[in-house]
């Protein structure tokens, strides 16, 4: 069968894409190294620890929502430990599983960063759209996650999260 291939359109939009998909991550952990010494990945860690009744999440669904390998993400949990921003422990719904646990210290320190962050993704995303694209970006992101992730793991909020 023959491929559909793409026309002008269509490959300008995709190459744009692209060069979005490489440029934009990044430029999200420059940032965020420069402004907090954070990785992007450990900033969204921690934020989604944040956002988390009681700041806690089980490292496996925590891994799911980071797009992680449970081994990468214990990785990065282990630095985090480390630094006395994450705590880890057995959890209390089922002691098989492992708990992370956002610390006082890295509550302050996603409290610092945020700023930072929220003025960056504004500058250099939301503020360059109208109201009208931006709504037009989030549903044409949510078309294309639920093309890529059926089950919905990358899309589920931190307070939806089984814990």
């Amino acid at each position: 069968m023959e491929p559909r291939w793409l026309d002008d359109d269509e490959m300008r939009t995709w190459l744009q894409v692209i060069a979005l998909a490489e440029v934009l991550p990044a430029r999200l952990d420059a940032q965020v190294r420069q402004d907090s010494g954070l990785t992007h990945f450990e900033y969204q860690v921690l934020a989604m620890l944040s956002e988390a009744p009681e700041r806690t999440l089980r490292m496996s669904w925590l891994a799911r929502r980071a797009n992680s390998t449970l081994p990468r993400l214990s990785h990065v949990v282990k630095r985090l430990e480390d630094r006395g921003l994450v705590s880890r422990s057995r959890s209390d719904l089922d002691a098989r599983a492992t708990d992370a646990v956002l610390t006082d210290e890295g509550w302050a320190k996603i409290v610092s960063a945020a700023p930072h962050h929220v003025s960056f993704v504004r500058e250099h995303v939301l503020d360059q759209l109208t109201p009208g694209q931006v709504r037009a970006l989030g549903e044409i992101a949510g078309a294309v996650l639920r093309s890529l992730d059926p089950s919905g793991d990358l899309t589920m909020r931190a307070a939806d999260a089984p814990h």
